[in-house]
């Protein structure tokens, strides 16, 4: 997969954001779908797949492995899979451009095939570490050869029979988890993962939903699932509701501009992926549920976002793995509160596409926002709701989430701001610049 060339783009102050909208597909459901899909026996049909690099990546990684997927002129995907223990050996390398989400969970379901896998990805990518996949896959007798730090390059080399194992998550990584899972669908046995700290659930719903034979049992250690290995799925018609962490943005540049009212329709609010709503709440913002409903055995609503004046809170700790890849843009809505926003117990921030805490706290400052930096996280004192000062060029570090957050940032400051790098955008909301300006020109 080639890199996107470098894209700097000048982001204005706008007026109010007005309009109905539609957010890509949940990136983390069409991962899933198109893998899970790739394992059952027979064809699949999925329904809003978010086709953003990311998600193509895994698409391309299933159909070196033998599966067959084909988008219809209707948007619609077919998929024919394989069989859990089906895949075949992939003729080359992987390549995963920058999804991290696509190299850890395709770790886990090599890991107990008989093929052998090498995955590259992009420079970000690259400097990724995967050590916190490669332990407990290594457990199930798979093998792994990296590059120095557990980075790609990496070739893992699956086994069959593997062996089931019982893994307790060090950190709450939905990740790591569903890359365990992953490897215990082909393992004679029974796998269990025990999370201290509930993680999205998307893999254990969708799993069920394709015939796994999964439990979740809540106890004082935790959520101990388990699953019973030489699994059977079968295909699935899938609709994938719309992505929360897409909606995070326009929820916070509506509730930033002054004038602003828009409607987000289906949104999807798992419970384990909505924190950032319930914080924006807690700071004052104007956010409605509305047409509440189940897609697919996700919740879903439309949500109606209306200017307002945000004040500062402290991020409750319970709440961080459902907003982790939100903490971004949640630092652009601190910016323009009123007091003192703390945010912090997000460690896993240093370790994605970018160092997000980092790169966040300099891109910031560098607008004139004051910012206190911690390892796990920032301390934000905001305008109050007043514009702020702008007028700095910030790097987006190669990281799609940190280029739409200061992408908003920009439209409520008084003087532009310039994203060296707006490239990354496309791998997981190719329109989302379409999307702005139609929100900026709607009467």
């Amino acid at each position: 997969m080639a890199p996107s060339p470098s894209r700097p783009l000048e982001i204005h102050a706008s007026g109010p954001l007005k309009g109905r909208l539609r957010v890509p597909g949940d990136k983390s459901i069409s991962h899933r779908a198109l893998m899970f899909s790739s394992l059952a026996v027979g064809e699949s049909r999925i329904e809003g797949l978010l086709e953003g690099e990311d998600v193509l990546a895994t698409a391309a990684a299933m159909r070196s492995m033998g599966a067959t997927l084909e988008r219809g002129e209707d948007g619609v995907w077919r998929v024919w899979g394989l069989g859990v223990g089906g895949l075949l050996q992939p003729a080359g390398a992987l390549d995963m451009g920058n999804s991290g989400t696509s190299t850890r969970l395709l770790m886990g379901l090599v890991a107990s095939h008989a093929v052998t896998a090498t995955f590259v990805g992009d420079a970000s990518l690259s400097a990724r570490p995967m050590g916190r996949v490669i332990d407990p896959l290594s457990r199930t007798g798979a093998s792994f050869a990296a590059a120095p730090g557990d980075r790609l390059p990496l070739t893992v080399r699956g086994i069959v029979p593997a062996v089931p194992i019982e893994y307790t998550l060090p950190v709450a990584s939905a990740q790591v988890k569903s890359a365990v899972l992953l490897a215990g669908l082909n393992t004679p046995g029974i796998t269990r993962v025990i999370e201290p700290v509930a993680t999205r659930d998307h893999s254990e719903r969708m799993l069920r939903g394709f015939g796994a034979d999964l439990t979740v049992e809540q106890t004082n250690e935790g959520r101990i699932l388990s699953l019973r290995g030489e699994a059977e799925l079968r295909p699935q018609q899938i609709v994938v509701p719309g992505d929360p962490s897409s909606a995070a943005f326009w929820a916070v540049a509506a509730s930033i501009v002054p004038g602003s009212d828009i409607v987000i329709e289906n949104v999807g609010l798992n419970a384990t992926r909505a924190g950032l709503f319930e914080v924006l709440r807690l700071m004052g913002a104007d956010i409605a549920e509305q047409d509440a409903r189940e897609v697919g055995g996700e919740p879903v609503a439309d949500l109606r976002v209306r200017h307002a004046a945000l004040a500062a809170a402290e991020v409750p700790p319970h709440l961080t793995p459902s907003m982790i890849d939100e903490y971004p843009i949640l630092f652009v809505a601190a910016a323009f509160a009123q007091g003192r926003t703390v945010a912090r117990g997000a460690e896993e921030l240093r370790v994605k596409e970018s160092d997000r805490i980092a790169a966040m706290a300099a891109a910031l400052r560098a607008c004139g926002v004051p910012v206190e930096e911690f390892e796990d996280g920032l301390a934000i004192t905001g305008s109050g709701g007043e514009p702020i000062a702008g007028g700095a060029q910030v790097a987006s570090k190669l990281d799609h989430r940190i280029a739409m957050s200061m992408t908003v940032a920009g439209l409520a400051a008084r003087a532009p701001v310039t994203v060296d790098d707006v490239a990354p955008v496309a791998t997981s909301y190719p329109a989302f610049f379409d999307t702005l300006a139609a929100l900026q020109g709607a009467d």
